[in-house]
């Protein structure tokens, strides 16, 4: 029998293999650090330091989480129904949009907590059509979801630069943005919430948005382990025939996943365009569809898993920046490369130490 295939307890298969992934990764990257002449021990002490050791240090690695929470969370549901999506990215920039163009219209006439929720509401149905085509073409075409959605991407991006160039950039302006939106427009911070744990928030743009990632994470948890519409999409990633041989309509399901995995990655924008900056921008995104691609395969695409490691990941963006600012000789590029081998071990070698678990794990339960 294949080990992919022998169950495994989950404090293994979702706590020790993971935990090895990521040991492995950081002596790899403390490696790294070695060549190049540097500590690695030192650097681990910045990265911690600079991510976990100040109010506004917290402040900005859950700024960063929270949009990983959204993005990962995206990429968890369409792997649940068996769809990888890859389109993240673009399903975020248009959710961009739709909640930029919701701040930009209620900002003069309502408060934040009238213009969130419709906010929320765009940036979910601006991101769920750009998933809408990709969807089709695999439901009704048979395209593959992985192509669709990586080229949705570069046309997603190549209409924001558009849009924003050509049509809500601020007339008499250079800067491609749209104006920057005013108290009603904007999502406040949280520094109340640090001040409860004695901390200071500081510059770091941690806001609201933060809650309602871990309320869309709730939400994902009871819609795919507590509904129906759950376990047919859990049923369908599992084994398409067995799927069809219970009557779950494919078009149908691989529609609503698609539809509810872009509508996440579009409330990602909700976090840089309203919580952070106040404006719409070229490049907000900033890679954050491509890394809740590892951020859900490091969960094992549970959202309680996806928090922690959107946590990681947000350790490791804010750490790092704290490192190549400290460690001149450990530039921004060594930081992606140490986030690229977490990505790497996180994702692409998921299962590299699950053969070993399962034989090990196998003799000692016939002891």
């Amino acid at each position: 029998m294949s080990t992919a295939s022998v169950p495994l307890p989950n404090w293994i298969a979702y706590g020790l293999i993971p935990l090895l992934n990521l040991i492995v990764a950081f002596l790899i990257s403390g490696f790294v650090v070695w060549l190049i002449g540097e500590s690695p021990l030192a650097a681990l002490s910045l990265l911690i330091e600079g991510a976990l050791g100040s109010g506004e240090g917290i402040g900005f690695t859950l700024y960063y989480a929270t949009s990983f929470i959204f993005t990962g969370l995206s990429v968890a549901v369409a792997i649940h129904a068996g769809l990888f999506n890859i389109g993240s990215e673009g399903q975020a920039y248009l959710g961009g949009l739709g909640c930029a163009l919701v701040a930009l219209a209620l900002d003069h006439y309502v408060p934040w907590y009238v213009t969130m929720p419709v906010a929320v509401v765009g940036a979910g149905l601006f991101g769920a059509a750009w998933a809408f085509i990709p969807a089709v073409l695999q439901a009704k075409r048979g395209s593959h979801i992985v192509i669709t959605t990586i080229m949705f991407n570069y046309i997603g991006a190549a209409l924001m630069v558009y849009l924003l160039v050509h049509v809500l950039i601020v007339p008499g302006k250079m800067a491609p943005e749209t104006r920057t939106f005013l108290e009603g427009g904007q999502l406040p911070k949280l520094g109340w919430l640090m001040n409860l744990f004695g901390a200071k928030l500081g510059a770091a743009p941690f806001n609201v948005s933060f809650l309602i990632a871990l309320v869309a994470a709730y939400f994902v948890w009871l819609l795919i382990w507590r509904t129906k519409l759950g376990f047919e999409m859990r049923t369908l990633g599992v084994s398409p025939t067995a799927a069809s041989y219970a009557g779950i309509p494919y078009a149908r399901t691989v529609m609503i996943a698609m539809l509810l995995s872009g509508a996440l990655a579009g409330m990602m924008a909700l976090n840089p365009v309203m919580g952070s900056s106040a404006r719409l921008q070229v490049e907000f995104v900033g890679g954050a569809g491509f890394v809740g691609i590892a951020v859900s395969l490091m969960g094992r695409n549970h959202p309680v898993g996806i928090i922690f490691s959107a946590i990681l990941f947000g350790i490791l963006y804010q750490g790092g920046d704290w490192i190549s600012f400290e460690m001149p000789n450990i530039t921004r590029e060594m930081i992606l490369v140490i986030q690229g081998l977490v990505i790497l071990f996180a994702g692409a070698l998921e299962y590299m130490f699950r053969p070993a678990m399962v034989r090990i794990y196998q003799q000692f339960k016939t002891v």
